[in-house]
Formats: structure tokens, C-alpha cells, sequence
């Protein structure tokens, strides 16, 4: 399938590389040029790291890499001829309404346009007659490690277009959850989101430090949920047990305020994140590149025992 991938940062580069390695023909642009120029070098590192961890074969060489992709310096280019238009743009209304705007005027009426959106409702911003062939396929980074996709149509969106998208991203090996309708955050990120509520809540109000809280996800909930989910560790545990605490209002959660105390002093102090080299720890012992590598080559060693492991499933 011919596919066109309009932004070539984060997450887009990487999509790239998902869709080349699932068998496509990938054509990928971006509005900057520094960007458009620097993410086949990314493509080619992810890669190598994929080579050695034997998740894609030897065969996947560089030279064979690159004949599945190809830079375009236009939209215009990049979606002439395309079956499947993936769009990872910036998270700004304005941007993707001009970006969905060029892609009507450029793009074959019959191209089904894919969003990789996190929490826009993109639908009122997409020109009317694409509307049937325009869904939500958004995706988490990394996105050739992570494999759940979340697969969204809009009120017109063609049923078969959603079954179209949600099989080419089961044919390439990853896990497509098809939502009954759209919400922002999807699943996951919903989930995320009520934990980053509850975790700066315990911070800010002096329960726990942010080494406590990674304690608690990694030896507490971590080992459960690669097996059994949420709904079916509910299961184990036993459904009366969540009925009474539904009932007993067990758990009361914190307040919506907008921000976090000890999050606004981090980032005004210049910690923000594995790229600042600190953020909540200090990972300045090591490049973001070696931090990302790293990180990558546990996911994948979990990935394989997961594999081996299996989840608990029921019927």
C-alpha cells in the first residue's frame, strides 16, 4: 500500500518507520526542513536497534531501509498517489485545519486520511466531502515498540474504512482497539491522565516522592497489569470487593486544579525531562540518546518475555 506521512518529528518519523516495516511504500514530509532532513537518521537508529534485538530481521538493512522510504519536500508530493494518508502534525486546531485543507486539495479523493491526534476531535476540522474516508488512528511513542493503536471514526466515517485501518495496523503485528465512539485520550491516556491527577496530588501534599510513587507503579502495579489488565485483575480480586468500594466511597479523588506545585517549580528551575538532563530524577550521566536507547532495549527484553508469558485471558 502507498502511504504518505505529513510531519516527520516525534511521533511522525516513527510512524514512518512502522508503516515501511509493515510492508508499505512510505513517502514522508514536513513543514521544517531541519526536521525533514533529520528523520531518516532517526528511522535508520531505531532500526539498528531493532536489527539487534532481533525484531526485525538482518534482511531490513539500511540500503533496503531506504528504498521503502522517501522524503518529499511537498504535501502535494507526498500524498500523490496515496491509499493511506497519515497525519502527525503538531496538536494545534489551526495547523491540522490547514494541513487537512492542502491534503483535500492535493490527495485522491479515494485516500483514507488517518489522524494520529491524541485529544482534538479533528473531524469538525476536516473539509465535508472527506469526512466519510477520515478517522482517528492514534498511536503511542515509541510506536515501533508500543504496539496499541487506537482506531476512531467520526459520526460519517464509512464503517468498512475503520475495518480497513483497523487490519492494516493488525497485519503489521500491532494491537489496534477500536473505540465505539470518540473521546478525548481514547483509553490509555484517560488512564495516564487520572494517574498524573492522583500522583502530583501525593507529591504536592507531602504523601509521597516521585521515587515512591515509580516504587509503587513498578513493584506493585507493573507486575500485574502485563498479565492481567485492570478488568480482569477486578476479576481475581473479586467483583464485590469494587462494588463495595463504589458503595463505601473508599476512594475519594483529588481536585481538578490545573497544575502542580511541584511540577511548575521543576520545569521554572530547568528540569524538564530526560532532554533537559533532569527532570524529576537526574539522568545527566547520560545523552538523550543513550537515555532512549536504553530505554528501548528494556521494552523490547520485556516485549519478549511478555511474549513467552502470555496475558491471563478470558472469554
Amino acid at each position: 500500500m502507498k502511504i504518505a506521512v505529513i510531519g516527520a518529528g516525534l511521533m511522525g518519523h516513527a510512524l514512518a518507520l512502522v508503516h515501511a516495516l509493515g510492508g508499505h511504500s512510505v513517502r514522508y514530509t514536513d513543514s521544517n526542513p531541519d526536521t525533514l532532513a533529520g528523520a531518516l537518521g532517526l528511522m535508520k537508529t531505531a532500526l539498528a536497534t531493532l536489527r539487534e534485538a532481533g525484531e526485525v530481521g538482518a534482511e531490513w538493512t539500511d540500503a533496503r531501509f531506504e528504498q521503502a522510504v522517501r522524503a518529499c519536500p511537498t504535501i502535494a508530493e507526498t500524498v500523490e498517489g496515496a491509499e493511506l494518508i497519515v497525519e502527525a502534525v503538531v496538536e494545534k486546531p489551526e495547523v491540522k485545519r490547514t494541513v487537512f485543507a492542502e491534503i483535500d486539495r492535493t490527495a485522491p479523493m479515494d485516500a483514507i486520511i488517518a489522524s494520529n491526534t491524541s485529544y482534538l476531535d479533528i473531524f469538525p476540522l476536516m473539509p465535508e466531502r472527506r469526512l466519510p474516508r477520515t478517522l482517528i488512528a492514534h498511536w503511542y511513542t515509541p510506536p515501533y515498540l508500543i504496539d496499541l493503536c487506537d482506531v476512531c471514526g467520526g459520526e460519517r466515517t464509512d464503517p468498512a474504512v475503520v475495518e480497513t485501518v483497523r487490519r492494516i495496523v493488525a497485519d503489521m503485528g500491532k494491537v489496534p482497539v477500536v473505540m465505539k465512539r470518540f473521546i478525548p485520550g481514547y483509553i490509555a491516556n484517560r488512564i495516564q491522565s487520572a494517574i498524573s491527577l492522583e500522583v502530583n496530588f501525593l507529591i504536592d501534599e507531602g504523601y509521597a516522592t516521585a521515587r515512591d510513587v515509580d516504587d509503587a507503579v513498578i513493584h506493585g502495579l507493573a507486575l500485574r497489569i502485563p498479565i492481567l489488565g485492570h478488568m480482569a485483575k477486578a476479576d481475581f480480586t473479586g467483583l464485590p470487593m469494587m462494588q463495595a468500594a463504589l458503595t463505601n466511597r473508599m476512594y475519594t479523588p483529588p481536585e481538578v486544579k490545573g497544575n502542580s506545585a511541584e511540577l511548575d517549580k521543576l520545569v521554572a528551575a530547568g528540569r524538564t525531562g530526560v532532554m533537559g538532563g533532569r527532570g524529576y530524577f537526574d539522568w545527566s550521566d547520560r545523552s538523550p540518546a543513550q537515555l532512549f536507547a536504553e530505554r528501548d532495549r528494556k521494552i523490547l527484553a520485556l516485549k519478549k518475555a511478555l511474549r513467552d508469558i502470555g496475558p491471563m485471558e478470558g472469554t
